[in-house]
């Protein structure tokens, strides 16, 4: 247990988190460009989450070490990745037909954050939202990010935890309280 909580409160955790990240950006631009499943309103908003855990994940794996900024940078991951599952669990929604919404043709951010005009490879809206690709394991491309959502949100949480418990041996050695 003392080397799993070692693991969530390092760089290697953080790092882990950014390549995960990038793997699951890799895995949509893959399905993009090179099987031609263009992606909706909502999985960019979805790429929008990921793209912003990733960014935490490099920022939090190259400041020093510090509990606050960790305990901090967990917050805001669980904020990415429950914005993940939400715009997980609306697509998913949307393409079994139990949904109450549309998509539209724009990903609708605001002029001062263009983020689809400034890099449309990435993150610009080529498709009405509808059925997602099938993934391996017959699991739809939105049944796999709530998985990977629900997943990540376990550990993330875990590590909240293992801080919380860290901090808590650290006030008792040091007689300091709580």
């Amino acid at each position: 247990m003392h080397s799993v909580s070692n693991f969530l409160n390092s760089k290697r955790y953080w790092l882990l988190l950014a390549a995960l990240s990038v793997a699951m950006l890799g895995i949509a631009l893959f399905y993009q460009y090179a099987l031609g499943e263009e992606p909706c309103q909502v999985c960019i908003q979805a790429r929008l989450w990921v793209f912003a855990l990733l960014l935490l994940s490099m920022a939090i794996a190259t400041l020093p070490e510090n509990r606050h900024l960790r305990l901090s940078g967990n917050l805001l991951a669980l904020t990415c990745t429950v914005g993940l599952g939400e715009r997980a669990w609306f697509l998913y929604q949307l393409e079994n037909g139990i949904g109450n919404g549309s998509c539209e043709f724009q990903l609708g951010m605001p002029d001062w954050f263009a983020i689809d005009q400034w890099f449309p490879s990435l993150f610009e809206v080529r498709n009405l939202c509808s059925f997602t690709p099938e993934m391996p394991f017959g699991l739809s491309m939105a049944e796999g990010l709530l998985l990977i959502a629900g997943l990540l949100g376990i550990v993330i949480s875990c590590a909240l935890l293992s801080h919380q418990m860290t901090s808590q041996a650290e006030s008792r050695s040091t007689g300091a309280p709580q």
